[in-house]
């Protein structure tokens, strides 16, 4: 049974990249994976069920492409993750709206995207280049790169995706990694980053101290 599953959801996503969410019916879907239509609805419920599922395929897909080079400045890897992001959207335009969804920020492929995300945020922070705390940075990189595919999908004159990486950029991230004289709520930030790798603190300890960062990086904003 997993093999005919996999089968109707392949057919599904090959009828949505080639022909749009229209042709996406159940008796399209049937035919093409070659069962018949209460097999879809008894292993999905209905079409929106169907749909579900080939959005989750589609995410882990994705989310495998989205690897994160440990060996590549912070900066850099962050760009190559908002063009991936941009690429991938461009080319699977009907797809990427069903993704886009609010309804789907909930789902297990979702949050594997953004916590590739929120790992490169965290990497940022870590060596002192994030200036918004990194729960504002991930909403922010988020919500741009999302608008800018829509945008571009719909006309947007050429370079927008590049030139919306560079405005979050200048928001979220200083010049130059922090020093101790710099702005203190950038130290604060890249502090908070590295507390629970701190070896001589209790967990009470580390706690406490990331409170008091917190307080601090919020009192600034």
């Amino acid at each position: 049974m997993d093999e005919v599953r996999a089968a109707i959801v392949a057919a599904a996503g090959r009828l949505l990249r080639e022909e749009g969410a229209a042709a996406v019916t159940t008796r399209a879907v049937s035919q093409a994976a070659g069962v018949q239509p209460p097999t879809i609805y008894r292993l999905f419920g209905d079409k929106d069920g169907l749909l579900d599922a080939v959005a989750e395929d589609a995410m882990g897909t994705y989310v495998d492409g989205k690897s994160i080079d440990d060996g590549l400045d912070p900066v850099a890897d962050l760009r190559n993750g908002w063009r991936h992001h941009l690429a991938f959207g461009l080319a699977n335009p009907d797809l990427f709206l069903l993704l886009s969804e609010p309804r789907r920020s909930g789902s297990p492929a979702v949050a594997a995207g953004t916590e590739v995300l929120r790992k490169r945020v965290h990497r940022l922070a870590a060596t002192g280049r994030l200036r918004v705390d990194e729960q504002r940075a991930v909403d922010m990189i988020h919500a741009a790169g999302t608008g800018a595919v829509l945008a571009i999908m719909t006309g947007a004159a050429d370079g927008l995706g590049e030139a919306m990486f560079d405005a979050v950029a200048a928001a979220i991230l200083t010049d130059r990694p922090a020093l101790p004289a710099d702005d203190t709520r950038t130290v604060a930030v890249a502090f908070a980053a590295v507390v629970d790798d701190l070896p001589a603190l209790s967990t009470a300890e580390r706690a406490l101290l990331t409170e008091w960062l917190d307080k601090a990086i919020k009192d600034r904003s």
